[in-house]
């Protein structure tokens, strides 16, 4: 009678275990799921409402043209190096 007793006693303590552990594990997934999602809408919210409130998206297209016209001023000054630099080439090879 005390084994059947201790079987029952052992066979409730799992139970009760496989409770708790599932509950635990649960709980966690849970928690970890809802730091994912404030991390996700934290992001979404932080890419869009900057941008919107203090108008930054008109200076960034100014800023990006000013840069535009650096770029191509710069193009320009390469192109004619290059330019310079075949005319004293083809100079040194009709001299030879």
């Amino acid at each position: 009678m005390s084994s059947q007793q201790e079987s029952t006693s052992g066979t409730l303590f799992t139970l009760l275990s496989g409770a708790l552990i599932g509950a635990a594990g649960v709980g966690w997934w849970l928690l970890t799921e809802a730091e994912r999602r404030q991390r996700l809408k934290r992001q979404r919210s932080m890419l869009y409402a900057p941008r919107m409130q203090d108008g930054s998206e008109a200076l960034e297209t100014h800023q990006m043209s000013e840069r535009d016209g650096e770029l191509e001023h710069r193009v320009e000054e390469l192109n004619s190096a290059i330019s310079d630099v075949r005319r004293q080439l083809e100079d040194l090879g009709s001299r030879t």
